[in-house]
C-alpha cells in the first residue's frame, strides 16, 4: 500500500462494511428481497384456472351478471378469492409470463375483492392488463363510485404495442408510482393514487374468449415491506357461546339461524368473518349457486366459488341451504334463450334443463341440508300467476314437479323448498304458494316446505305482525309443510328501534313454532349492503344486523328475544 495517496482500510464487523480514509462511501448494501412463486400457491377455487405441469392453464368462463329482466351482462371475471392473496406494506414487483394465448389473456391485481350482487358488480381499485396479440391494454381503477356502477370506467386506460408479446410482464410499485414493463421496456408510469392502498393484493387470471398458459408468476419485495401470502379471513372466526345460534340452540337444538353470504367478504373481511361465525349456524350462498353463476355457458360449469363457500361452512360446523335451481331472474343467457316454439324444440330444451339440474344437484350431493328448487315462481307484481319463464314454456305450469322430481333423483336426502316473497302474511299470494307446494307433491314432487322471504322494505306496508305470522305458520303446519324464514331483512327508515322490534318479533315467532325450522337473514354487515338506484347510482342500505363491524340495535334485540 506504500506510495498510495489515499490508503483504504476495510473493516467487517457484525456484517457492517465500514470504509475509512477514503474520499467517498460506497452505496449501502441493497436490502434482500422476499420472493414468492405464485404458480405453486392455491388456485383450486378460481373459476377457469387449473394447475398443470407447466404452470397454470386459463380458459374462458364467459361469466357475466345478467340483470333481472334478462338484459345486460356486466363482465364478472374471477379472482382467486378462496386461495392465496398477498399482503405487502410497501414497494413490490409482480411479474408474469404468458404462453399459447389463443385469443386474449387478462391479469388483474386488486386491493380488495369486488362487491358482487345478483345484478351488478362493484369494481374495486386495481389494475387490469389484457394481452391480445401484441396489443396490451392497461386499465387502472380507483374504486370510486361512478354514475353507473354496472359500466365501470377506468381512471386510466391506454393501449401499447409490445415488441415481444412472450416477454415477462411486470408491475412495480415504487413509492407513489406504478410502473408497467415488458421484457425490461417501460410501458407506463402512473401516479399510484388510491390503487393498492389496502396493503393487500388479490389476483385474477381470465380470458374472454380463449385460453392461455401462465408459465411464470412471481412476487418480490424488499424484506421491510413484509411480503407474505395469506388465506381467507374467515379461517380465524370462532363460534361464540353468546352468539345467536348458541342462544337459539338452548331451547331448540336443531333450529338453525343463518345468513346469506358471499365469498369476497368471507375471504377478505375479518369483521365479517367474526360476525358470521360467531352468530350463525347455517349459510345460504347469496349468489354463488344461482344458475348464471354456476353455468355461464351451456355445458360449462364454474362450481369453484360455491364449493369454496361450502368448504368454509363445513370447516366451521355450519349447515348449508342451497339457493337456487329454477329462478326466472338469475338465468344465464343461454338458458333464457332455449327455444320452446315446437314440440321438438321443447324436447331438446327439456334435455338441456334437466341435464343442468342433474349436474348441479349431483355435484353438491351430500353437502346441502336443504335447497330452493323453485325460487319466486309468481308474478313480480305480487300476483298469483306463475311467471312464464323458460321452465314454464318448456314443461308447462307443472314445471315445479318436474324440477322437484329431478332434484330427488339426483339427491333424495336434500330437503326441498319453494321460496317466495310477499307470502309472509295470510292473503291470496300465500294461498297460491300453499296450493303450488301441495299440487307439486300431488304431481309426484318432494317439497318439504316453503321459504317465506320476509323482506321488509317499508314498515308501513311490509311489516309482519306476530299474530299474522303465527297464523301463517299454523296454516302450513296443518298442511304438513315446514317453513323457513328465508331472507329476512328490515329497513331502518323509521329508525333503528322500529327495525329492531321487527327483527326480534319475526325471529321469536319463528322459534316458537314447530312448523318453522330455521331463520335466515339476507346479509351480515352493511358494508356489503348495496343496491343500484333507477339512475344507475350506487346506494348503501342499513338493513342488516351489523354496521361496519359493530352490532346494531336489531342484533341486541334478537339476542334478548333468545334469552341473551
Amino acid at each position: 500500500m506504500a506510495g498510495r495517496a489515499h490508503a483504504l482500510m476495510v473493516m467487517l464487523a457484525s456484517g457492517l462494511l465500514v470504509v475509512l480514509g477514503g474520499c467517498s462511501s460506497p452505496e449501502p448494501t441493497p436490502e434482500p428481497d422476499v420472493n414468492v412463486d405464485l404458480l405453486h400457491e392455491n388456485w383450486q377455487d378460481t373459476p377457469g384456472v387449473t394447475a398443470g405441469s407447466n404452470g397454470l392453464q386459463v380458459t374462458a368462463t364467459a361469466r357475466r351478471i345478467v340483470e333481472q329482466n334478462g338484459a345486460g351482462g356486466q363482465p364478472n371475471p374471477p379472482l382467486n378469492l378462496a386461495g392465496t392473496h398477498l399482503v405487502v406494506s410497501g414497494d413490490f414487483t409482480l411479474s408474469a409470463t404468458f404462453a399459447d394465448v389463443t385469443a386474449d389473456a387478462s391479469w388483474a391485481l386488486y386491493d380488495r375483492p369486488p362487491v358482487i350482487a345478483d345484478e351488478f358488480r362493484v369494481e374495486p381499485a386495481g389494475l387490469r392488463l389484457t394481452l391480445q396479440g401484441d396489443d396490451l391494454e392497461i386499465a387502472v381503477f380507483d374504486g370510486t363510485q361512478k354514475r353507473d356502477m354496472t359500466q365501470p370506467v377506468p381512471v386510466h386506460d391506454e393501449r401499447v404495442t409490445l415488441s415481444d408479446p412472450g416477454a415477462p410482464l411486470s408491475v412495480r410499485r415504487s413509492g407513489d408510482t406504478l410502473e408497467v414493463t415488458s421484457g425490461g421496456d417501460k410501458l407506463a408510469s402512473l401516479p399510484l393514487g388510491k390503487v393498492f392502498s389496502s396493503g393487500k393484493l388479490w389476483l385474477g387470471l381470465s380470458s374472454d374468449s380463449g385460453a392461455f398458459d401462465v408459465t411464470s408468476l412471481k412476487a418480490a419485495a424488499p424484506e421491510s415491506a413484509g411480503l407474505r401470502t395469506s388465506g381467507v379471513a374467515v379461517a380465524e372466526g370462532q363460534s361464540s357461546a353468546d352468539g345467536l345460534q348458541a342462544l337459539a340452540a338452548k331451547s331448540r337444538p336443531d333450529f338453525k339461524i343463518g345468513a346469506a353470504v358471499a365469498l369476497g367478504p368471507l375471504a377478505s373481511d375479518a369483521d365479517y368473518a367474526r360476525e358470521l361465525v360467531g352468530n350463525f349456524g347455517s349459510v345460504t350462498p347469496e349468489n354463488a349457486m344461482k344458475p348464471q353463476f354456476l353455468s355461464p355457458q351451456r355445458g360449462v360449469y364454474t362450481f369453484e366459488e360455491a364449493d369454496a363457500i361450502l368448504t368454509i361452512a363445513e370447516s366451521k360446523g355450519m349447515t348449508v341451504h342451497g339457493h337456487t335451481i329454477a329462478f326466472t331472474e338469475a338465468m344465464p343467457r343461454w338458458m333464457q334463450e332455449l327455444p320452446s316454439g315446437t314440440d321438438a324444440e321443447r324436447k331438446a330444451s327439456a334435455t338441456a334443463l334437466l341435464d343442468y339440474v342433474n349436474t348441479v344437484v349431483t355435484h353438491f350431493k351430500g353437502r346441502l341440508a336443504s335447497l330452493d328448487v323453485v325460487n319466486e315462481p309468481f308474478d313480480v307484481d305480487q300476483g298469483t300467476s306463475l311467471q312464464q319463464n323458460i321452465w314454464y314454456r318448456v314443461f308447462g305450469p307443472g314445471y315445479p314437479a318436474v324440477v322437484s322430481k329431478a332434484v330427488y333423483d339426483a339427491d333424495p336426502d336434500v330437503r326441498q323448498f319453494i321460496n317466495e316473497n310477499g307470502a309472509d302474511v295470510p292473503g291470496r299470494r300465500q294461498d297460491a304458494l300453499l296450493k303450488l307446494a301441495l299440487d307439486t307433491n300431488t304431481q309426484g314432487g318432494h317439497i318439504y316446505g316453503v321459504g317465506l322471504q320476509a323482506h321488509i322494505y317499508d314498515l308501513d306496508t311490509d311489516a309482519i305482525p306476530p299474530g299474522e305470522l303465527s297464523r301463517t305458520l299454523a296454516t302450513f303446519d296443518a298442511a304438513g309443510l315446514r317453513v323457513r324464514i328465508s331472507e329476512n331483512d328490515v329497513t331502518d327508515d323509521q329508525g333503528t328501534d322500529a327495525q329492531a322490534r321487527q327483527y326480534a318479533s319475526v325471529l321469536a315467532t319463528c322459534l316458537g313454532s314447530r312448523a318453522c325450522v330455521s331463520y335466515t337473514t339476507w346479509g351480515v354487515d352493511n358494508r356489503y349492503n348495496w343496491s343500484i338506484d333507477d339512475d344507475g347510482s350506487l346506494q348503501q342500505g342499513h338493513d342488516f344486523l351489523f354496521d361496519d363491524g359493530k352490532p346494531r340495535p336489531a342484533y341486541d334485540a334478537m339476542r334478548r328475544s333468545l334469552g341473551g
